[in-house]
């Protein structure tokens, strides 16, 4: 049975600024960047202890898989640290 996703507060944020982004730089782009995010988060319910990806970061709890931020490799370390208990 898959799992529940549960987004952080902020992870509004980290997708709507990555959006924006995408989008500033060409047009379309953006939708393209929430369609894979899509596929990602399925991949994850599907096989959350497999499954790798740089931008998604979450934690597996016994009830669902939490996501705790989506982040490009360039943007500063650790700086979700807070999010997670």
């Amino acid at each position: 049975m898959k799992k529940q996703l549960e987004f952080h507060p902020e992870v509004t944020n980290d997708i709507k600024g990555s959006y924006l982004w995408y989008e500033d730089k060409l047009e379309g782009l953006g939708n393209r960047f929430l369609s894979e995010l899509e596929d990602g988060y399925t991949s994850i319910q599907n096989f959350p202890d497999t499954w790798a990806n740089f931008q998604s970061l979450y934690k597996v709890t016994e009830e669902k898989i939490v996501v705790v931020a989506v982040m490009h490799n360039s943007r500063k370390a650790n700086y979700w640290l807070d999010r997670i208990s």
